[in-house]
């Protein structure tokens, strides 16, 4: 990892990025097995923006994929940002394993889920439940842990 990326703020885009890829990859190929479209769950992404008619798009389109794939980014950005935060400077140490990591990945994850179908107006949602049950869910947010999990563990292997 070069200087540039080493700090917070780079450490934070990196795992936001990564969480963010996984996530609307693992939403495209849920959506392809429950819905027959790969975009139909990040379209519904964009119900924040553009109201409940984007969970009943299928097709490409910049108003709604690009939206929700946007919308999706940003929040797993802002999630890395708390797991940069709060547990990967305590996770550093090669001595302390993967528990530490992992772990806090889930946490911070188990937070989002919660904040986002429990806190937040209905509004708010990531819109998934618009198109997908909840087994894809739970799979979308573990590999939203896994890919905030990533950017650390790839950095320690290669120290």
């Amino acid at each position: 990892m070069n200087q540039q990326t080493s700090g917070y703020l780079g450490r934070t885009l990196v795992s936001g990025t990564i969480a963010g890829l996984a996530t609307a990859a693992t939403a495209a190929l849920a959506g392809k097995r429950e819905t027959t479209s790969y975009l139909a769950p990040v379209n519904a992404t964009s119900h924040i923006a553009w109201g409940d008619i984007a969970a009943t798009q299928d097709g490409p389109s910049l108003k709604y994929t690009l939206t929700g794939f946007l919308l999706n980014h940003a929040a797993t950005i802002f999630w890395a940002a708390a797991y940069e935060k709060l547990v990967e400077p305590r996770a550093g140490d090669r001595d302390d394993g993967l528990m530490r990591p992992v772990l806090g990945a889930v946490a911070v994850t188990a937070g989002a889920y919660v904040t986002d179908y429990y806190l937040v107006p209905r509004r708010f949602t990531p819109g998934w439940e618009k198109r997908l049950s909840g087994r894809s869910l739970a799979v979308i947010y573990g590999a939203m842990a896994l890919g905030l999990v990533a950017r650390g563990l790839a950095q320690r292997r290669r120290t």
